[in-house]
């Protein structure tokens, strides 16, 4: 008896332990699937009315997913500076939500930061918010070249220049990203005007294409693993660019190697076949005719793309890969595994990074003797002037509106910190373009500015649509062009009116670009450009008036003096024939300040241009070269008695060439911060790719047998160093 009852606990032993392992394996067995072997078997176990119902939208935000499989709809929202408030599943901007969140610095705040490290931080806080939220796409960022000051969606893009685009683009996707959300760059390709988008025709040549207009989205993939790609309205070179097989599939899928989804724009499709064809994974839209109570089977990619395959037309291959790179970024963020983490919404943490942002973002353009910063313990009253000083511009935008959680305005921001000082805030203008109104507005601003110690005037264009003013085309928004670089609603009049009673004006503007200033800027001693700061930029900018943050930030657009100066413009069409319906960019390679240098055209202020409170010494250029490669290494000053930072900013100037190019081009850039008197060594590494360049004529880039320049400046006009190399 005792044996036995040995032995039996011996056996329950090793049968526990089998069992155990069994288990263990069988776990293993699972566990160790790959994501592509997953995928694979959703695949087999899907009916085909299951594949295309996830192959287009079906509510406002929504693709359908397919429940009894465990693969739930994939859920996007716009937009690139914030998540964007609920709509709900058809259009119906949902008012009784608590969807306020953190309202970011618009994309070309971001860029003119000049500082990668940031567009990772603002990425993470996208992330986190919309994961919060329950998306698991962020529709952004917006990265479409800026090509006119005109275009009414500059804001949200980020620059003239593909380098600068491309290094502040892979960090805001992986901050993204790595919050287990799918970024979604947008919009692929040559969306550069919002005039008749939606029809317009973009020819341009294939070294534009090559050199200017497809880095950022190629480093999107490449280098940030970019999950969705998002097409444009527009055609290119006669077909719509989100049923263009060229630039889906044979650049962005086959040269590329993208891996993720291609969605379409909203109602961007227009008919199935092509777009099924064309390397398009998913429709998107509603069917704004249909509303309140679409019909999404209707859909080009619904139950026509069903019918195809019945028919023989296409094969069900085809919708297999549509939802094998659907599934794909569904694993990779870890939507169908469950392993996602909740995220966190309007943090304070997620505020202090829409501050810096801002911080470092607002350009000071104009500091004629050093009237900036303002020592607040000697300043008794000052007048704060203009419509954009008390003026809030989340909801603004189009796509790209939010619900702030709060927002600074510059007026309370300057409240905040002149505590000990007398501000008083005078409207200035009328935004209805009311002469009478007008009028009684200027006399009561200028009333006020001659009896303060200081004026601080904050006008610019303004973020909304607001539709009892939608005829002045002021605004910053989607689906929107303006008509000149004028500042709108009067605003050259009141500034005028303002320096002739105050001389000691300072002027910020808001908005997403260059506006007109030749007739007050020489008489004015200060300039501000702030863009569209985020939830925090007014306290952003009344710590830069007050000194309390040195300003850091520079142009990512060149600002011309005159719209007449500018490239597209003078070389190129802008906004095209619409006529016909066609654009051609003649401006070719030459956008921004490619042309300004190679011309020789005196712009307003010069790409990568910001001053600051302190100054930079640069000097002991050392270049090491071996083979296409070029090291080289020199020593930044702070000479001044603040701390501060300045961006130094690497370009190639080509000596000689076999097809024409530009002066100069960026190549590479670097932000650093010094304390008074401290100095630091700065390492480049250059390869060859910093000195090809596309040549059309053969369809290749060319590395041309040359000398070539290494100039290093603070700005594409202000070179500090200057070393040759000969490759």
């Amino acid at each position: 008896m005792i044996y036995n009852k040995k032995y039996q606990k011996i056996f329950i032993l090793i049968s526990i332990f089998n069992l155990t392992v069994t288990n263990l394996n069988a776990q293993k067995k699972t566990t160790g699937i790959s994501a592509d072997t997953k995928i694979e078997i959703l695949i087999k176990k899907m009916t085909l009315e299951e594949k295309v119902y996830m192959i287009h939208a079906n509510s406002s935000f929504t693709s359908g997913g397919v429940k009894r499989l465990g693969i739930p709809e994939l859920v996007t929202s716009d937009g690139p500076h914030g998540v964007r408030p609920e709509f709900g599943r058809d259009w119906e901007l949902d008012n009784n939500l608590l969807d306020s969140g953190t309202y970011l610095p618009t994309g070309i705040c971001l860029a003119a930061t000049w500082n990668p490290k940031l567009g990772y931080a603002f990425g993470s806080v996208l992330g986190s918010e919309a994961k919060y939220r329950g998306k698991d796409v962020i529709l952004g960022p917006g990265i479409n070249i800026i090509r006119s000051p005109l275009n009414g969606r500059n804001f949200e893009y980020q620059s003239e220049d593909p380098l600068l685009i491309s290094k502040m683009v892979v960090g805001y996707i992986k901050g993204v990203q790595n919050q287990d959300v799918s970024a979604c760059v947008k919009h692929f390709v040559a969306n550069n005007q919002e005039t008749k988008r939606t029809s317009i025709d973009v020819h341009m040549s294939d070294r534009a294409f090559r050199e200017i207009y497809l880095p950022g989205f190629k480093a999107a993939v490449q280098q940030g693993g970019v999950n969705a790609v998002m097409g444009s309205y527009n055609k290119f070179r006669g077909q719509w660019a989100s049923e263009n097989n060229y630039l889906l599939t044979q650049i962005l899928k086959k040269e590329w190697g993208f891996k993720g989804l291609v969605m379409s724009d909203w109602d961007a499709v227009h008919n199935s076949l092509q777009a099924l064809l064309s390397g398009l994974d998913l429709e998107m839209g509603t069917d704004l005719h249909m509303l309140p109570n679409p019909d999404y089977n209707k859909f080009f990619m619904a139950d026509t793309a069903l019918s195809l395959v019945k028919q023989g037309v296409i094969t069900e291959g085809i919708i297999n890969e549509k939802i094998r790179r659907k599934l794909y970024i569904m694993f990779k963020t870890n939507m169908i595994d469950g392993k996602r983490l909740k995220g966190e919404y309007n943090t304070t943490a997620h505020q202090k990074i829409a501050l810096k942002v801002a911080s470092e973002g607002i350009v000071l353009l104009k500091n004629r003797d050093n009237i900036l910063p303002i020592l607040k313990n000697k300043i008794n009253k000052i007048a704060v002037i203009g419509y954009n000083a008390d003026r809030e511009q989340s909801m603004g935008g189009g796509s790209s509106q939010v619900r702030a959680f709060y927002e600074i305005t510059p007026l309370q921001g300057i409240k905040n910190i002149a505590v000990n000082t007398i501000v008083s805030y005078a409207q200035g203008y009328d935004i209805k373009r009311n002469a009478t109104a007008n009028a009684e507005l200027i006399k009561s601003a200028v009333n006020l500015a001659s009896n303060s110690d200081l004026v601080i005037f904050i006008g610019g264009s303004t973020h909304g649509y607001d539709y009892s003013v939608w005829s002045d085309n002021a605004y910053d928004a989607e689906d929107t062009d303006k008509p000149d670089m004028n500042l709108p609603f009067g605003q050259d009049v009141l500034i005028n009116a303002l320096l002739k009673v105050n001389p000691k004006l300072v002027v910020v503007l808001m908005g997403g670009g260059a506006l007109d200033m030749n007739g007050w800027l020489d008489k004015t001693p200060a300039v501000l450009q702030s863009w569209y700061p985020g939830m925090e930029g007014g306290n952003a900018l009344a710590q830069i008036i007050f000194g309390e943050v040195n300003p850091s930030g520079k142009l990512p657009v060149t600002f011309p003096k005159k719209l007449e100066d500018h490239p597209s413009q003078k070389l190129g069409e802008y906004p095209g024939n619409l006529d016909n319906l066609t654009v051609h960019y003649y401006d070719d390679i030459y956008v921004g300040y490619r042309y300004y240098d190679t011309y020789n055209v005196q712009p307003q202020f010069a790409f990568g241009h910001g001053l600051s409170y302190t100054t930079f010494d640069y000097s002991n250029l050392k270049l090491l070269q071996s083979g296409n490669k070029v090291t080289f290494s020199f020593t930044i000053k702070n000479t001044g008695n603040r701390t501060g930072g300045d961006v130094a900013q690497i370009y190639v100037k080509p000596i000689a060439s076999l097809l024409p190019r530009p002066e100069k081009e960026l190549k590479d850039f670097k932000k650093i911060f010094l304390k008074p008197g401290q100095s630091k060594k700065v390492t480049f590494m250059l390869d060859k790719n910093a000195f090809m360049y596309y040549n059309d004529i053969i369809n290749s880039w060319v590395l041309d047998k040359s000398n070539y320049e290494i100039l290093i400046g603070s700005s594409s006009r202000d070179i500090k160093l200057t070393g040759k190399i000969e490759l």
